[in-house]
C-alpha cells in the first residue's frame, strides 16, 4: 500500500475505531471478543483499502464488514463456550437501580438471535434508520421491520413485559 493510503487509512481508524468497537461489543457482549471482531474487520478494511475509500459510505462498508465477521463467529461458536461474569467493583456514578435495570436489558438483548440482535443493535443504540439498517445487514426493509417487531416481541417476554403489540383477538364461535 502506498504511503498516502496508509495515512489515510490511519487517519479513518482513528476517527471511526470508537464507533465500530462499540457496535463490536454490541452484537457480542464481551470486551475481548469485541476487540478480535474489531481488529480482524480492519484488517479486511486494510487489505481492500483502495476499493474501500473509493465507496460512497467506507463506515457503512465497515460496519457491515464487522457484522458479516460477528455472524461467522456466532457460527462457528462451540457449544462449551460459556460467558464469564467478572465481579469486580462496578465503574458506574448512577443510580444502582439503573445499573440493575440495564443489566437485565442487556441481558434480555444478548438471549436475541443473532438477525434480531443485529436490527436492534444498529436501530436503537447505532440509530440508524431502516433503509440504513437493509442497506448494511443486505436484507429488505420489510425484514427489517419484521426483525424489529419479533424483537420486541422477544424483549418484552424475555423481561417479562407487556407486549407493545397485543395478540390478535381469537374468533368466538357463536352458538
Amino acid at each position: 500500500m502506498r504511503q498516502d493510503d496508509e495515512e489515510r487509512f490511519t487517519a479513518f481508524v482513528h476517527a471511526h475505531h470508537a464507533t465500530l468497537f462499540r457496535t463490536a461489543y454490541l452484537m457480542t457482549g464481551d470486551y475481548q471478543r469485541a476487540e478480535d471482531l474489531l481488529q480482524t474487520t480492519l484488517v479486511r478494511l486494510y487489505q481492500r483499502w483502495p476499493r474501500v475509500e473509493a465507496m460512497e459510505r467506507p463506515v457503512g462498508y465497515a460496519r457491515k464488514v464487522l457484522l458479516s465477521q460477528a455472524a461467522s463467529w456466532w457460527r462457528k461458536r462451540s457449544s462449551h463456550e460459556s460467558p464469564v461474569v467478572l465481579l469486580d467493583e462496578p465503574a458506574w456514578g448512577g443510580e444502582v437501580d439503573d445499573v440493575v435495570e440495564h443489566d437485565r436489558v442487556w441481558s434480555a438483548v444478548l438471549r436475541l438471535p443473532p438477525r434480531q440482535r443485529a436490527v436492534t443493535v444498529l436501530r436503537y443504540y447505532e440509530d440508524l434508520s431502516e433503509a440504513e439498517i437493509a442497506a448494511t445487514l443486505g436484507m429488505a426493509p420489510g425484514t427489517v421491520k419484521s426483525h424489529s417487531h419479533a424483537a420486541s416481541r422477544r424483549l418484552a417476554e424475555l423481561l417479562g413485559e407487556p407486549s407493545v403489540h397485543p395478540p390478535l383477538p381469537t374468533e368466538e364461535a357463536t352458538p
